[in-house]
């Protein structure tokens, strides 16, 4: 694993251990070696995510839309900033570059970031680990969500089990280095109503 793609806050958030939680995954990812690559943003826990990693002397590269790059004021400190026309654009490449992908706190977006590159592994398009770094139990809510689409039977439970879960940047990244993608049939058979 080279890189590893990080979905987070343009937003602070409420809590600080969020700020934490993004400086502690950026300086982790630089302690490791690995390069980070996020939505380009100099704001909110992307700001602090990507300010750790390059002050920790970590390589970062950021991927912003033309549309977003002044609202969320696009970091110029980054060792890449690529600029593109369109947020599928923006997806394309970060998943392009990335070895794996972890979410943070975030709202929307990071968590729709994230289900496309959990739905893509479910499809088989990659096998890139894809991970929670749940910060007080930020993450609860929907890691239970996902076992309830297993007990309801529109997920696989190999397939659930794609998604890792960790409370440290440390842990999670090493539940990444011995990842092995399921190899299971997206679809479940069960018998039709009459």
């Amino acid at each position: 694993m080279r890189s590893v793609c990080v979905f987070l806050g343009s937003n602070p958030g409420a809590n600080p251990n969020y700020l934490l939680a993004a400086r502690a995954m950026g300086k982790e990812l630089a302690r490791r070696g690995l390069t980070c690559v996020y939505g380009g943003s100099n704001v909110g826990l992307m700001g602090a995510l990507a300010g750790a990693a390059l002050e920790a002397g970590g390589k970062v590269i950021g991927v912003i839309p033309e549309a977003l790059r002044q609202k969320e004021l696009a970091h110029t400190g980054l060792t890449e900033l690529h600029v593109v026309a369109s947020m599928h654009e923006r997806k394309a490449m970060m998943a392009e570059l990335s070895d794996g992908f972890v979410a943070l706190p975030g709202g929307m977006g990071t968590l729709e970031e994230l289900c496309e590159m959990l739905t893509w592994a479910q499809l088989g398009f990659h096998k890139k680990p894809c991970g929670l770094l749940d910060v007080d139990g930020y993450y609860a809510g929907l890691a239970s969500f996902f076992d309830h689409t297993v007990a309801e039977g529109f997920v696989h439970a190999a397939h659930r089990s794609m998604l890792l879960t960790a409370a440290t940047p440390g842990e999670l990244l090493e539940g990444f280095a011995s990842y092995v993608a399921p190899v299971v049939n997206k679809w479940i058979e069960r018998p039709q109503a009459l």
